[in-house]
């Protein structure tokens, strides 16, 4: 597999997807406003820690068992009769405790155009993310990446259109509800027709296998859930919606910088797990290395123009929304501290040690959901950005010193502070490209200036960096399709 084009594949329909969806948020915020995106953005964070009990850990084992190469299609079956069995069982929890469920998101603002309650469509996002997790899961396990990334726009697209149409008709946020889940379906559907593997009959040992692994790498997905989540489910709590949704608009423009990181870590899993399991200490050391390198390049240039037009980004969202202007800078820089963190568990889950990746989550979930409740009941909504950001530096810190003590790796710091410095150089050219639009120009186009200044800032960043980085000249070339 040449990783190198396949993260770039991962990374470009991941980009388009979310492109999609940026659009239909930004359609959404503009006309339903930040209260109902607000209580849009607790239901799916809710629907997502309920999947997490739909998973335990299952999903990333069967994902490492497939992708060593043994009686793969025992695997995927075993897995998928215990996320049946889970998601079913779950279902019907939610279907049961539908008051408290519909009490923390509220069902007024939901509404009944489509005759179900804030639980019905809860239990029915929930049971199509399991499947299309499962979907995308299995198709990693098969080394098959690039599809699975391939049916991300694919996915956002028709969630998007659906959407769009069921607003526009006037089912608010219901409508978002259902295009959401019509999205997944789809996807799920469509991904399963490209496995390989086909239902047999598992024995005994292939969910001794998944469970071997599980046990330890549930918390991983309660680490990835806690970053994404645990602040906007708090929120939820502490404070307005209106203000639950400003913070989600700056976390979807901080999530979009993160593209890439992903790209690269969900792209080397199964590389780094293949070699491990032939003795290639020094291969996986490398890629290890080459995932340190890369993992934030995006975000480092992303952090700069945060800071730099951040208000301009949020007022294309509303007006009410610049008030997350302080959020949002803090927030890249949390994922640009979790980007590292993520490459360093993705290389610990490779080499097959769960284990040491489970006490490391489990310092950053205790971390997070401490800090979350101090800071946000104490500061508001911007603590619940810092204590993201702090957590995850105590995550980065902990998993560096534990991979490093298994694996002899070395920190790519040159080539970080090539991007360091190819950054700067960006943000000194677009403040001052900014300046001269707005004094000497006279240009006053919100939307169209930040376009301008996204494409000047991008061609200025990455000219610096290839002349600079002769390690990003070569990976470029290595894996330009012309050469």
């Amino acid at each position: 597999m040449r990783i190198g084009q396949t993260s770039f594949a991962v990374f470009a329909s991941k980009l388009l997807g979310s492109a999609l969806g940026f659009v239909a948020t930004l359609y959404f915020a503009r006309e339903l406003g930040a209260s109902v995106l607000g209580s849009y953005a607790l239901v799916l964070a809710l629907v997502a820690w309920l999947k997490l009990g739909g998973r335990l850990g299952v999903s990333s084992a069967m994902t490492k068992r497939m992708s060593e190469g043994e009686e793969p299609a025992a695997y995927a079956t075993a897995a998928g009769i215990v996320v049946i069995a889970l998601g079913l069982g779950l279902g019907l929890l939610v279907v049961v405790f539908d008051g408290v469920i519909e009490s923390y998101v509220g069902a007024d603002a939901v509404g009944s155009h489509l005759g179900v309650g804030v639980a019905a469509l809860a239990a029915v996002l929930l049971l199509v993310g399991l499947f299309e997790s499962f979907v995308g899961s299995a198709l990693t396990g098969e080394r098959k990446v690039h599809i699975a990334g391939a049916l991300t726009p694919f996915g956002i697209g028709v969630r998007s259109l659906v959407q769009i149409a069921l607003v526009t008709a006037g089912f608010g946020l219901v409508g978002m509800l259902a295009g959401y889940a019509i999205g997944g379906l789809l996807v799920g559907a469509v991904g399963a027709t490209a496995l390989s593997a086909r239902p047999v009959r598992p024995e005994r040992r292939h969910f001794e296998a998944l469970y071997e692994y599980a046990k330890f790498s549930w918390l991983g997905s309660l680490k990835s859930r806690s970053f994404n989540d645990v602040d906007v489910l708090l929120l939820g709590v502490f404070v307005q919606s209106s203000l639950v949704g400003i913070y989600s608009a700056a976390w979807s423009v901080a999530n979009f910088l993160t593209l890439f990181d992903s790209a690269v870590s969900s792209t080397l899993f199964p590389e780094l797990s293949r070699l491990d399991a032939e003795g290639r200490d020094e291969s996986v050391a490398g890629l290890v290395e080459d995932s340190l390198a890369y993992g934030g390049l995006f975000l480092i240039p992303g952090l700069v123009g945060g800071g730099l037009l951040g208000d301009r980004l949020l007022r294309i969202y509303g007006p009410e929304f610049v008030e997350g202007v302080h959020v949002l800078w803090i927030l890249i820089l949390a994922t640009l501290v979790y980007a590292y963190q993520k490459q360093l568990l993705n290389a610990l889950n490779g080499i097959d040690r769960p284990d040491a990746a489970f006490r490391i989550n489990a310092a950053f979930v205790a971390t997070n959901a401490l800090l979350n409740v101090v800071l946000i009941s104490t500061v508001g909504f911007v603590g619940a950005a810092v204590a993201t950001a702090l957590s995850a530096a105590v995550g980065l810190g902990v998993a560096f010193v534990t991979l490093r003590s298994a694996i002899d790796f070395s920190v790519p710091f040159d080539e970080i502070a090539r991007q360091l410095l190819a950054a700067a150089a960006m943000g000194v050219v677009v403040w001052t490209a900014e300046t001269v639009l707005e004094t000497v120009v006279g240009f006053d186009h919100n939307f169209a200036t930040v376009l301008v200044l996204v494409a000047v800032g991008a061609a200025t960043y990455f000219s610096v960096l290839f002349g600079l980085s002769p390690t990003f000249r070569s990976t470029v070339r290595e894996n330009s399709p012309i050469g």
